[in-house]
């Protein structure tokens, strides 16, 4: 081990790229989205699905979140979508990214969430509802 008279000169660059990086890493990319609309999830169609899910907004546009309680007992082709008194096809966000967890999806930009207050999983196979979040 080699002990420099002057540590300090040595740690300092390193030190001052640790306070850099910790800051940049430091708060969460959510911690300044705002939430618009929050629900949870209820089952259709004989299934169970459950958890909390959000729109948010932030610089890089609207975002749906899953939380982490989100759990899905599994069908063929599930999808995510918005609804007003009903699943709306022409919202359609993309498959479901996972059975269980939280997971997040972009609007698309042209696509105000504002409109909906509903937020759906879809089987587009079969056309049935697989479970359904009231967002208020």
């Amino acid at each position: 081990m080699i002990v420099s008279p002057m540590p300090h000169a040595r740690c300092l660059p390193l030190a001052a790229v640790l306070c850099v990086t910790l800051t940049m890493a430091w708060p969460p990319a959510s911690a300044f989205a705002e939430t618009l609309k929050s629900g949870r999830f209820t089952g259709a169609s004989g299934h169970d699905v459950s958890g909390a899910v959000t729109i948010e907004s932030g610089e890089g546009g609207a975002v749906l979140r899953f939380g982490p309680d989100f759990s899905f007992d599994g069908a063929p082709d599930p999808k995510v979508a918005f609804g007003h008194d009903g699943y709306d096809p022409a919202t359609l966000i993309g498959p479901l990214k996972a059975a269980s967890g939280a997971q997040s999806y972009a609007v698309p930009a042209g696509l105000d969430p504002a409109g909906y207050d509903e937020v759906w999983i879809w089987c587009e196979e079969f056309a049935v509802p697989l479970g359904m979040a009231k967002i208020e």
